[in-house]
C-alpha cells in the first residue's frame, strides 16, 4: 500500500535522518518520500545526508527533493563572492568540512547535479510540497520562486489552497506547536540541528494519509 511522507529540514543531521527512515517510517519501495529542502549547512554531515538520498534512489526508493534556501545559497555561491560569503556565514563552512574540501569549486559534479535537480515545488494528489511557503498575495501561487525558498509571512489557513494541503518547513517551530497544528498549511521544521535549544532538536516527518507526525530526536 502506497504511503506518502514529507520530511522537514535535515541540515546535515545524517544519523537522525537515517534513523527516522529506518525506525520510525520503516521505509519501503512503495512509499513516496518528499524531502522539503535544507539538506545541508549547520549540521556536521551534509555530505552524508545527500549520499543517503542518492543511495536510496539508486536502490529504487522514490525520494523526491525540494530546494531549500540553503541549497540555493550554495548554488549562488559558485560565481558570486557576496553570495559565497552569505552562504559561508550561514553554515556553508560546515558543509565544506563534511566533504573534506576548502572551496565549493572542489565539490564533485554529482553533488552539484543533485542540488540543481531539486524542485522549487511539487504536487501529488491534493498535497503541495515546498520548502518555505507560497506567495498568497499572488493570483498564481506558483509564480514566485523566491517565496518558495524564503517566505515566512503567511497564516496557517489559506482559502486560495481550496482543498489542498501545503506542507513546508524553513521556519523552525517547537514540537508542541507542530503537533497542535490545524489548517491547510503544515510546518514540519522541528529545528533538528538546534539540539541544544529548548523545544527544538527534532526531525519531523508527516504521514499524510494518516495525518500523523513521526518524530526523531537529534542523535548526532
Amino acid at each position: 500500500m502506497e504511503r506518502i511522507f514529507a520530511i522537514g529540514d535535515i541540515h546535515g543531521c545524517s544519523k537522525t535522518f537515517e534513523k527516522l527512515l529506518k525506525d520510525k517510517i520503516q521505509l519501503t519501495k512503495e512509499d513516496n518520500i518528499y524531502c522539503i529542502g535544507d539538506y545541508i549547512d549547520r549540521g556536521d554531515d551534509s555530505k552524508g545526508v545527500i549520499d543517503l538520498i542518492i543511495e536510496l534512489r539508486a536502490e529504487g526508493y522514490p525520494i523526491y527533493t525540494l530546494r531549500g534556501n540553503h541549497e540555493q545559497m550554495m548554488l549562488d555561491a559558485v560565481n558570486d563572492k557576496k553570495s559565497l560569503n552569505l552562504w559561508l556565514d550561514n553554515g556553508g563552512k560546515k558543509t565544506l568540512k563534511s566533504f573534506g574540501i576548502k572551496s565549493q569549486d572542489e565539490l564533485p559534479q554529482e553533488y552539484f547535479s543533485f542540488l540543481k535537480e531539486t524542485e522549487f515545488y511539487l504536487q501529488k494528489d491534493n498535497y503541495i510540497f515546498v520548502h518555505a511557503g507560497l506567495n498568497f498575495r499572488n493570483e498564481n501561487l506558483f509564480e514566485d520562486k523566491e517565496a518558495m525558498l524564503w517566505e515566512r509571512d503567511f497564516f496557517p489557513q489559506q482559502p486560495a489552497l481550496e482543498d489542498r494541503l501545503l506542507i513546508h518547513g524553513h521556519t523552525p517551530i517547537p514540537l508542541t506547536f507542530i503537533l497542535k497544528q490545524k489548517g491547510n498549511c503544515i510546518n514540519i521544521d522541528g529545528g533538528c540541528v538546534y539540539r541544544n535549544r529548548p523545544h527544538f532538536g527534532h526531525l519531523v516527518a508527516i504521514d499524510l494519509k494518516k495525518r500523523e507526525f513521526l518524530i526523531e530526536e537529534n542523535c548526532e
